[in-house]
Formats: structure tokens, sequence, C-alpha cells
């Protein structure tokens, strides 16, 4: 019989309820641990392990491990039955509901022991998906390198842009620490729309016409030739926000001068990319990338206007759904063999390697059929991540670990059969000036609607009577799974209607893209 040990420092905050979010009940994967909890007279499961707890003593003892409560280093053996499979501690960096969705499919990966979240949020914490660390400062490389050190991580999945951008996985890496992200250098493709344009013109992959700008008269002169509509964007981060799309040229040249003149983005908006409107139906195509290979994940479909039917200004998505009909297999060999791949070996031609998660926005060209680069992000998009996550059968962990280390090729995912969707709840007013610290009810109860439905938290906390509270823009997304699209819809609208947020809303149409206009009928 085979053991491996985790040595724990203290941390006070590990199991924060009977849930046992905390790293020694739920964090810990089923196929690993023994069976029986017992505290004092009571009894809960913990995948395969059995252990006790005297309340007088605070001393946690088992055949499997013992370890001490937080006065004294925590010890954990883990006893693997002779198996070679390596495992690993994760700590994924964000906060959101993407962030919500990694937490979930790593605590069901069977090589991850544990998983911590910074700094998380309250949905994350109380779900017990995993075990949130507030108060660290993720945009502090040594802090954080001193926490993987110090809890043993094995694994780092960086989410945000914001700190992959400043380095944070440059760092990491530096230290020995496996990291599941890009460099700062790689993140560029986010960073800046410029250099992924660049990228695209100097490798041939197929995007829209373009110029990028400085100063706004020579934008405006360029709108002004090339007419409407047309779409200008800021070209840094600017929380999925710096993009206009204009219908006219006075809302373009109004644009312009919000990023150029106004600064409205600050230093993301000093420069902007004035783009030719491409008609057609927009996707997301998601592949993992170790900086030589590539994988694909299954096929989305997301909703970035904030109003039914697509009117109304954009967002960083309203809902989604998985798969996407409009991406067929075909249309995904396409897009692998023309625009994923060739970036690939162009960054790794640049040396700037990418290894993370591509998430190439692309669109449809409604006249050539074909798929063009609009966007690249250098992380998931919240809304596909939700329905991708509940799909996927295979061990997440493991997946994210070998693209850190180079070693994907060969590497296939397998995805539960029927489909997948998520509807977002906002607050109103989002994606303009909203009420922050709305309460939410009822969303356990909106689990509980129907089976294979998930409350993913994007932007909560507790109040002082802890109760749920609306922290942002975008809020919830209540996933669902179907044997096909329609019931993965019923379920997800059921949910969403099961919660009691008078400040909040959402859109009623997710997924009628997919469905013959008669059918999408909700009554609801």
């Amino acid at each position: 019989m085979a053991f491996t040990t985790l040595r724990l420092p203290p941390y006070p905050k590990l199991v924060t309820n009977n849930r046992f979010s905390g790293i020694f009940a739920s964090q810990f994967h089923s196929s690993a641990l023994p069976s029986r909890l017992v505290l004092g007279s009571s009894s809960y499961c913990v995948g395969t392990l059995s252990l006790s707890i005297n309340h007088h003593s605070s001393r946690w003892s088992s055949t499997a491990f013992t370890c001490f409560s937080q006065t004294s280093e925590l010890s954990v053996s883990v006893d693997t039955y002779g198996s070679n499979t390596e495992r690993v501690v994760v700590l994924v960096i964000g906060g959101g509901g993407r962030e919500h969705a990694l937490c979930y499919a790593l605590q069901r990966s069977p090589s991850c022991d544990a998983v911590f979240c910074a700094p998380g949020n309250a949905g994350i914490s109380t779900s017990g998906n995993a075990t949130c660390i507030p108060d660290l400062d993720i945009f502090d490389s040594s802090a954080v390198i001193s926490f993987c050190r110090k809890w043993g991580v094995g694994l780092v999945v960086v989410e945000p842009e914001a700190p992959l951008v400043s380095g944070l996985a440059n760092d990491l890496v530096t230290a020995g620490i496996p990291t599941f992200g890009p460099s700062a250098e790689a993140a560029a493709l986010a960073g800046s729309k410029d250099f992924m344009k660049t990228i695209c013109h100097k490798y041939g992959i197929p995007t829209a016409k373009y110029q990028t700008f400085s100063d706004a008269s020579a934008a405006k002169q360029y709108i002004k030739e090339q007419g409407a509509p047309i779409v200008i964007k800021a070209d840094g981060l600017a929380a999925g926000k710096g993009v206009a799309v204009a219908s006219t040229l006075e809302e373009a040249y109004k644009a312009v001068d919000s990023m150029l003149v106004e600064g409205i983005f600050g230093s993301a908006g000093y420069r902007v990319i004035v783009e030719e409107f491409v008609e057609g139906e927009e996707a997301s195509f998601f592949a993992l990338v170790d900086g030589e290979n590539a994988i694909p994940l299954e096929s989305a479909q997301d909703y970035k206007r904030v109003g039914d039917g697509d009117t109304d200004p954009n967002t960083g998505g309203m809902g989604a759904y998985s798969p996407a009909p409009v991406l067929t297999k075909e249309l995904q060999n396409v897009v692998m063999e023309s625009i994923i791949l060739p970036t690939v070996k162009g960054m790794s031609m640049e040396g700037c390697k990418f290894v993370g998660v591509l998430y190439a926005g692309l669109m449809i060209d409604k006249k050539s059929g074909l798929p063009k680069l609009i966007e690249y992000n250098v992380r998931f998009g919240d809304s596909e991540c939700q329905v991708l996550m509940v799909r996927l059968e295979s061990d997440l962990a493991k997946v994210m670990l070998a693209a850190s280390r180079g070693e994907l090729k060969g590497v296939s995912l397998k995805w539960s059969p029927g489909s997948a969707m998520v509807v977002v709840m906002a607050s109103k007013g989002y994606p303009g000036s909203y009420e922050k610290e709305t309460v939410m009810r009822n969303l356990e109860e909106a689990e509980c609607v129907a089976p294979a439905v998930k409350v993913f938290h994007a932007g909560t906390a507790f109040d002082s009577d802890g109760n749920f509270i609306a922290t942002g823009g975008r809020v919830l997304g209540i996933t669902a799974k179907g044997r096909d699209l329609e019931e993965a819809r019923d379920k997800a609208y059921l949910a969403v209607e099961e919660i009691n947020w008078p400040g909040g809303f959402y859109r009623q149409d997710i997924g009628w893209r997919a469905f013959p206009q008669k059918q999408f009928s909700r009554n609801a």
C-alpha cells in the first residue's frame, strides 16, 4: 500500500461549514480518500477518508493520516492504494464566474487533492468547490509564490488577464511552480489588440480589415472613408467594455472621442483599432495550449448583447450554450488549422510561447461561410466556461498540468452527451451604472428545481445578516445540462425563476439562434 504525504501549515478558514468547503473534506476527491468523517456523534461522508475528531483536544486522527489543529503544522497522508497517479493541490487565481466553474471542475478531477481560490467569492466558498483566500494579493507575485510553497501547491491556474499581463505567470514559472496561464509577453494577444492584429497579418490568420490610431482626427478620416457600420475597439484591456459597434458615422466619431479624447478607458484606450464590420454569426472557440501543441475544447456560443433579440450594448456575456450548432465539426477543423495552430506556431517563432487557454472570438462570415478571428482572450469566457465545465468529463487538473509541462501531444478530452446552457442574471442597469449590494434569495433552492442545475457566482458577497448580495454587474450564472438544448434551456429558466432577486434581470431568449423561431417561445 503506497502513501503520499501533503504537509499543510495552519490556515484559519479551511473548514467553514458542514459542507466541508475546506481542505479536509470537499476539496479531497472521493477517489483518493476514505469514507466516513466522525465529528463527535455525527458522521459525514467524505470520499473514502475515515477520520475522527476529538472536540476537546482538537486532534484529528485515523489510520490514513494524523493532523493537529490550527496551532500546529497539519500533516495529511493520503493512501493511494498503490496508484502511481500524480496528485496535486491547485490554486485558482480569480474570483468570478469562470473561476467558480473551474473550481467546480477541478474539484471533480481524480488527480486533484485540494482547490484554493484567490480571492474567490461568497458563492465559491459556500459551495464547497474551493477554499477561498480573500486576503492573498494576486498582483504580488512574491506573496503568491510564498503561499504556494507554504501549502504545497502543485499547479496554479491564472485566469484574470490583468495579473497575466503584469507577469504573474512569468514569476511563478521562474520559481519552479507549474502554471497554467501565459507569460506577460504571450498575454499581449489579449492585452493589445494591435499586437494580435500584427500576429494575424504576419502569419496569415484570417481577421477583419483594420487600422490602428492614436490620433482622433486621423481615425475619423479613416472611418469616413470606410463608412458605417464599423467597429471601434480600445487597444488594451477594458473589462469587456472597450468595443463599440457603430451603425452610423456619428456613433463611430463619438466612440473615437470617448476613447482617445475623453479617455474613458484610461491607458487601455490610448490607441484604438478601427475595424471593418463583418456580418455573420458569432461563436466562441477554446483551445488548451502547451507552447507547441493545442487541443480544442467543445464548441460554445455566447450572447453578448444585453437585450432580448441581440439589442442594446455589448456586455461580457448574458448567456451561452454548448455545443454550438453553428460550429460544425468541419468548421472546427478549419478554425484549428487556419487560426489556432498558426497562432501557436507564430507565438513560438516570436519567442513568446503561449501556455494556457486560447479563447478565439470568431465571426462566421455570412458571405463566405468561413471563420474570421475577431479577438483573442487568454482566459476562459465566463458564460462559455460554465457550460463547458459542467460538460467536461476528463480530469481537468491532469490536462492543465500536462499543458504547463508541454505534454499535450496526444491528449484528448471527453465530454458528456447532450447540451448545457447558462442564463446570466445581472444587476439592473448593467452594463451601465447599477445598484450594488441588493439582496438575493433562494439560490440553493434554485439548484434543486431539477437535476443537473448549478448556480455559479460571479459577483457575490454576504451582508451582515448572512444574505447573498450582488457586488457586480453580471452576478450569477444559472447553468443546466439536458439531453438536448431544449431540455437544458427549460431547466435553466426554471431555476432562474426560482431566484428571488428584485434587483436583477436576465435575457429571456438565450438559445434562440439554435431553435426555429416558432419553437423558441418560453411562456415564462
